[in-house]
């Protein structure tokens, strides 16, 4: 059974790279993508950890290995990830619940990932449930995009508790932010 914790030594966070890779859009095929769901940003070791140093990533640990994750970024990253910078500008202009949602104090999920030898055994949720107990003291709810292509996410991110509250078009594709209320 996996563990989840807080990412809290370069060995945890190599290991969340090491899940990225196996993971990210470019590196699976198109059926396991569709079928699968997938990951679009690359990390490096500097901007994971100053992340985390800010946040504190949620992982799941089997023996030694990273077999989950949920990278948290806070308003004060949003501009370490140039790939991300278009997501917090939209969180500038979409309103939740009657005000931007710039207006709120808010936690960003940089990215979440089950290694493919751990999923359907709950770890989503699980690490989302320790994500919102490392949080919901500090922030009003967590937000995040994801790809309309991208169902099975969507679906996962569904079934924890986030709701829609915004979709758009870039030049790339379709996108849904959706937010994780705590209060």
């Amino acid at each position: 059974m996996a563990s989840i914790i807080q990412a809290s030594s370069i060995s945890d966070l190599k290991g969340i790279l090491d899940l990225q890779q196996k993971n990210l859009l470019q590196n699976i095929s198109l059926e396991e993508q569709k079928d699968q769901g997938f990951v679009r940003v690359e990390h490096d070791l500097a901007i994971l950890k100053k992340l985390n140093d800010l946040g504190g990533h949620i992982i799941a640990k089997d023996a030694d290995q990273v077999v989950a994750y949920v990278l948290a970024m806070t308003k004060e990253s949003k501009e370490d990830v140039p790939m991300l910078i278009p997501m917090f500008e939209q969180f500038d202009q979409v309103a939740y619940k009657g005000k931007k949602v710039s207006d709120f104090n808010y936690m960003t999920v940089g990215q979440v990932c089950v290694g493919k030898s751990h999923r359907g055994k709950g770890l989503f949720y699980s690490c989302y449930q320790a994500y919102r107990k490392a949080f919901e003291d500090q922030y009003e709810f967590a937000i995040t995009e994801i790809s309309l292509s991208n169902t099975r996410s969507l679906k996962a991110h569904e079934k924890v508790g986030f709701e829609i509250i915004h979709t758009f078009k870039d030049e790339y594709e379709n996108w849904a932010i959706v937010a994780w209320d705590w209060r």
